[in-house]
């Protein structure tokens, strides 16, 4: 039986086409690995690509297209509304099918090991590929972004786990990668009628599992968890569209599917006076995410029912039509 693995790189480019191209292009001249999403975001200045395949395979098409973006990304200049760290800020490894996490694990760290030794790039090891426990969150590792990595690199706490460790002329272009083995995580983001970003943050609060921190009567700070679970969430301006979005990683599609998280929003939303017009998927989703969906909007029974019915009750062909063909993982490796 074939093993697959899914790779989902986020490069900090969005706005150079043939940029885009040149680094894709790395990936799609691997044998035994296959393309299956590329999607990129102007505002956010950040392209997120999703491939599969063999496990080995997979490892080396995201080792080259990680040195192609070494060399068309110059980190020093970058502008964009979503957190990074470095030209390929986040590269994770998924088990999909014959594979176990361990396995994912292992590709990570010899991925890493081979980044920062011959490409001279700090990497951070995270997810459950991280070897120190506070690696193990994304946020936490990107924390003070590129801006912040001169310092970062200079506090051995923030030692990377490979490559350099000082601020170098190459280090200055690229920046750092962050390299690790996860579950599927669907990055969602849903829509709201205001320009006021001070809005889509109070939400992103309330409902990503952290919360907020407060200041009690006693004049002490705690932290208010919030509402969902396995849930991070940010607020995001979209200059291009004139919209706010409250972004989110749903870590674990099982415990806080798709329309929890939006009927979560839209009821937040009201609160503040606001209105969610609609959602997207960045990347790819789960059929069965799409299917609880559809389950909770509507009676009928049939996959395409459902899904149809999902597409509709989230609203995600607002900014970008939705194609369940194009955008659901089983469905583009034949697996269901």
């Amino acid at each position: 039986m074939n093993k697959i693995i899914e790779c989902v790189p986020n490069f900090s480019e969005g706005r150079d086409s043939g940029k885009i191209a040149k680094i894709v292009g790395e990936i799609e001249k691997v044998k035994d690995v296959k393309l299956l999403n590329v999607e990129s975001d102007a505002d956010y200045n950040r392209t997120v690509v999703t491939f599969a395949g063999k496990p080995e395979a997979v490892k080396d098409a995201a080792f080259y297209a990680i040195e192609m973006a070494a060399e068309v990304i110059d980190m020093s200049r970058h502008k964009g509304a979503h957190p990074r760290i470095g030209a390929t800020d986040v590269c994770p490894f998924v088990p999909v099918s014959n594979v176990t996490m361990d396995e994912c694990v292992q590709i990570a760290r010899t991925l890493g090991k081979e980044v920062g030794e011959w490409l001279g790039i700090p990497v951070y090891l995270y997810g459950e590929a991280a070897v120190m426990p506070e690696r193990h969150i994304l946020p936490d590792i990107r924390k003070g972004e590129y801006e912040g990595l001169p310092e970062k690199l200079k506090d051995e706490k923030w030692r990377p786990d490979y490559g350099p460790v000082e601020f170098n002329e190459n280090v200055r272009r690229t920046g750092a990668t962050v390299i690790g083995a996860r579950e599927f995580l669907i990055a969602y983001n849903v829509n709201l009628d205001t320009q006021d970003i001070r809005i889509a943050n109070k939400i992103s609060g309330i409902v990503r599992a952290s919360g907020v921190v407060q200041v009690n009567e006693k004049g002490e700070k705690v932290r208010v968890p919030g509402l969902l679970k396995c849930v991070q969430a940010m607020g995001v301006y979209l200059k291009e569209h004139n919209i706010t979005q409250v972004s989110m990683n749903l870590q674990n599609h099982k415990v806080t599917p798709p329309h929890v998280a939006f009927e979560e929003v839209k009821k937040q939303a009201g609160k503040f006076g606001v209105h969610v017009t609609g959602s997207e998927v960045v990347g790819l989703i789960p059929k069965e995410a799409l299917l609880a969906a559809g389950r909770f909007y509507t009676e009928e029974t049939s996959e395409e029912a459902l899904i149809t019915a999902a597409v509709e009750g989230l609203g995600l062909s607002q900014l970008n039509k939705f194609l369940p063909e194009k955008k659901v993982i089983e469905y583009l490796l034949g697996l269901g």
